[in-house]
């Protein structure tokens, strides 16, 4: 029977803060093969009953079920809508109306705000770090049919309403690029309010706004005060409507978090507390008045969804001694968030921890690789009694937690470790018969949770977790196939462009507080902007999400920021065509680089010139995707003028490369670059270079993500998987022996003697080798997205048995569904268990298949080494011989 399984609203279930007219996606359920949709209905209404439409496609002959956005709604700001949909298939079954989906709205247009930010401090406290409680009381007479709220903070904030903390929400509102974006979140409060006086109140403390960041421990990056937004849109059963909102009358005192830093912890005195202080009724006396602040309305946004909450929670596993003495839970698992504690003590009683990631080769307490952050919390005990205690505006990165004071005796019930990151629902699924790379697979997931908390940051626990550019870009891929992602990257992408300089450039950080904030750091003084493969995050990005999603809309949004990068690297070209801008990271922190330096053996200009020919052929698509020829026809020229530059540059007479590293013969393999007639010598060449290594990669941020496709997509698939499965130094498994839980920044962060790589950069939680996530989606498991349809509108299933695995099974929840493959091999005989999406097709190659002995209806014809079928929908098993 054909069903509607789920409608998403901008890949989103039920998003609340929508601002402009969303686009709709849904799935399609039955137990049939082939189903292709014939038609749709798309309803909107602002009742749960559709008695009263606002919007009414009629049936729309169309096979469209994704980005399906209706010009013609009509929307009001603050307001609930609901969506519903029926579809019919092309055999002519009808699937019924859809179950409802929600979205709420948030303030349509700048001049609907009448709040004003309202501060609790003056410019006398832009050297503090503590907190501040602000309030204000209201009275509703009359029914409430339906109240929201909108809200933000120049800072961090928890709002609450009547005593109540509204929604769930951590590290609101996030990090932004703040002066040309601030998100502002919206909420559903209808529940909150009752007849008569209400309480509004913030909790609010410095975050990322005003608190120390950065390589040089600058603070106030973007303002010297914390600020409170706060807007109540009220909807009378009598049809008026009321709004409340922040200002002057509002009143402000200290609270009890006397210091809080994203970097340092938080200090919280229980004592400072004051009982009821967001409850009617409350006696304000001592409170002062908040001061109100000005402050550019232009760039609020809201945010609809992927908000950052406490996703998981740990108990810890145990609580031991170590040789030196010192008291350590240990959770078992490196992740990003905090320690929630149960605690009980007189006042003044003082419970102390400090976080970190790993232990030592002796098994003590290892800090050095936080570098100046403290990463510590500090409560101090209020009036008694049993409390639980967990940090307001801080977060940290660990898996082990140092007990400096404890009231009584820990025991490890009193610990749970609160995993916090962007919620985004998980898409796919990796599992085969070798354990390690199990292991390996919950390292990616992990790392992609332990740094993606509002900003893809490259690590969560010392004084950096910036949003490194190049770091991004390597694993935007991986993460696509991980999680939902579009909401995530979409958002961030904006900062991007907002910060992009005015010659094009793009920032190593984003959001940029190094640009004129780090002249004295040794490394980016040198220069904040305009490297490779982290600039190239302007293109590839939007790329890799169109590819995933199939919306335009990123690459429309995107396009002005993109072009103008290409453009920079163009016109800082040398007279032979080569590029090359200020800093460049290049193969960062390669094995081949020389003693004591950071810098990987392949040349930078190569790497340079490698990823502007990449870029500028991305972009070429992406200008004849949105129908704009003549970029597509400049760009393109330019892109093939790149590449015989490459050529003619870094190719001998005899087809050598002149750079004889790995990294070199794996850009100019993967990114298309190798003259015809020297792919077979190149690939050999790159065959070689590993072998020299024992089998070893040499490579660091830029040769590393692409090592396995080169070898792959080269017909060298035998040494794609023995590199994958290598379990010595230097290896992704020699991590996972290690007892890894997440991807390392170094090869060698725990060396094999069991010391460490240098403390200067040295995180355990640093998700760019993670990118190696890709290749096992794609390659082992076969899981492709064809570019002339994307979103696996049509699906290229083409798994590559290997490394002798005897299993994998992997799958990927698209706009459309899921897409799965389940491979088993038992000798040369190999089992093949596929799921197509409705809606979509899928083209499904049998790898090395020399006889089929069960096609299940799918009629397979000879390929480039193997055997090649269409499929509609449904699920298949084949059966074949290789």
């Amino acid at each position: 029977m054909l069903k509607v399984k789920q409608i998403l609203i901008d890949y989103l279930k039920d998003p609340v803060g929508v601002t402009e007219v969303p686009q709709f996606s849904w799935e399609l359920e039955s137990g049939e093969r082939g189903v292709r949709q014939r038609s749709y209905h798309l309803q909107v209404s602002r009742g749960a009953d559709f008695g009263e439409l606002i919007y009414d496609s009629g049936e729309v002959q169309s096979d469209q079920s994704a980005q399906v956005r209706p010009q013609a709604l009509r929307l009001i700001s603050a307001a609930r809508y609901y969506a519903r949909v029926r579809v019919a298939a092309e055999n002519g079954e009808d699937s019924g109306w859809s179950a409802p989906a929600t979205f709420v709205t948030g303030l349509l247009g700048e001049e609907e705000w009448s709040a004003a930010f309202i501060s609790g401090e003056t410019e006398d406290h832009a050297g503090e770090s503590d907190s501040r409680y602000l309030r204000s009381e209201f009275c509703v007479e009359g029914n409430v049919l339906e109240a929201y709220a909108c809200t933000t903070a120049l800072g961090l904030y928890h709002f609450y309403l009547n005593g109540k903390k509204v929604g769930e929400d951590e590290m609101a509102p996030g990090w932004t690029s703040y002066h040309n974006q601030l998100m502002y979140q919206v909420y559903d409060v209808t529940e909150y309010l009752r007849q008569g006086v209400n309480a509004a109140g913030a909790f609010v403390g410095a975050g990322w706004y005003k608190g120390v960041m950065g390589f040089v421990g600058n603070r106030n990056n973007y303002g010297k005060q914390t600020a409170f937004l706060g807007q109540l849109i009220l909807r009378m059963e009598d049809g008026s409507t009321r709004v409340v909102a922040t200002d002057g009358s509002w009143k402000s005192c200290r609270g009890p978090a006397v210091f809080s830093e994203i970097y340092d912890g938080e200090t919280y005195d229980a004592r400072l507390e004051q009982k009821g202080w967001n409850e009617p009724g409350f006696d304000e006396n001592g409170w002062e008045p908040v001061q109100i602040l000005e402050q550019d309305f232009s760039v609020l946004r809201a945010q609809a969804g992927c908000r950052v909450r406490v996703m998981d929670r740990l108990p810890a596993g145990k609580i031991f001694t170590t040789p030196e003495g010192d008291l350590v839970v240990d959770f078992g698992q490196n992740l990003t968030g905090w320690i929630e504690t149960r605690v009980k003590g007189r006042p003044g009683d003082k419970l102390q921890l400090h976080c970190f990631e790993t232990l030592d080769a002796d098994g003590n307490v290892y800090t050095a690789n936080l570098r100046l952050a403290k990463e510590t919390l500090t409560y101090i005990c209020g009036e008694g009694g049993e409390t639980v205690y967990r940090p307001w505006f801080s977060f940290q990165g660990f898996r082990y937690a140092k007990i400096e004071a404890f009231p009584g005796t820990p025991c490890p019930e009193d610990f749970t470790a609160c995993a916090v990151h962007s919620q985004m629902e998980e898409t796919g699924t990796f599992h085969c018969s070798n354990p390690l790379l199990n292991q390996l697979q919950h390292n990616i997931t992990w790392g992609l949770k332990g740094n993606f908390l509002d900003v893809p940051t490259d690590c969560p626990q010392r004084n950096e977790r910036l949003g490194w550019t190049g770091d991004a870009q390597i694993f935007c891929r991986t993460a696509s196939y991980l999680m939902n992602t579009y909401t995530f990257f979409s958002k961030w992408l904006k900062d991007v462009a907002a910060d992009q300089m005015e010659d094009g450039g793009v920032p190593h950080v984003v959001p940029d507080i190094v640009t004129g904030c780090s002249d004295t750091d040794w490394l980016v003084g040198q220069g904040t902007y305009g490297a490779a493969a982290w600039g190239d995050v302007a293109v590839i990005n939007p790329w890799t999400l169109y590819l995933t999603y199939g919306d335009r809309k990123i690459l429309e949004d995107q396009y002005d920021s993109m072009k103008a990068w290409i453009d920079f690297m163009q016109a800082h070209e040398n007279e032979e065509g080569i590029w090359s801008f200020q800093l460049q990271f290049g193969d960062w922190v390669a094995l081949d680089a020389e003693e004591g330096s950071y810098f990987g053996a392949t040349p930078t200009d190569l790497t340079c010139t490698a990823y502007y020919a990449y870029s500028s052929g991305i972009f070429a698509k992406i200008a004849g995707v949105l129908g704009r020829e003549e970029d597509a026809s400049v760009y393109q020229s330019l892109h093939n003028r790149i590449v015989k530059v490459f050529q003619e540059h870094y190719f001998d007479r005899d087809g050598n490369l002149t750079a004889q590293t790995q990294t070199a013969h794996i850009v100019a393999l993967y990114f298309g670059l190798v003259p015809e007639e020297y792919q077979e010598k190149t690939a050999c060449a790159l065959v070689r270079l590993l072998k020299k290594e024992n089998g070893h990669l040499v490579t660091g941020f830029i040769g590393t993500p692409y090592f396995c496709h080169a070898l792959s997509s080269s017909g060298h698939l035998k040494e794609a998987y023995e590199l994958l499965l290598k379990e010595d130094f230097p290896s992704w498994l020699y991590q996972v022996k290690a007892g890894a839980t997440t991807v390392w920044e170094h090869w060698d962060g725990i060396k094999p003697d069991g010391t460490m790589w240098s403390p200067d950069m040295n995180s355990f939680n640093h998700y760019a080798y993670g990118a190696i996530g890709e290749w096992l989606y794609r390659v082992a498991a076969g899981i492709e997205i064809d570019e002339n349809a994307p979103a696996y509108r049509h699906s290229i299933l083409h798994p590559r048995m290997g490394g002798g695995l005897t299993e994998v099974s992997a799958s990927y929840h698209s706009v459309y569904g899921e897409v799965a493959v389940n491979w088993k091999q038992d000798q040369e005989k190999v089992t093949l268990d596929i799921t197509v999406p409705h809606n979509t097709t899928a083209t499904v190659r049998l790898d090395g298949a020399k006889q089929v002995l069960e096609g299940d209806g799918v009629d397979f014809a000879p390929g480039n080494g193997f055997l090649e079928g269409r499929a509609g929908s449904g699920n298949y098993r084949f059966i074949f011989v290789q």
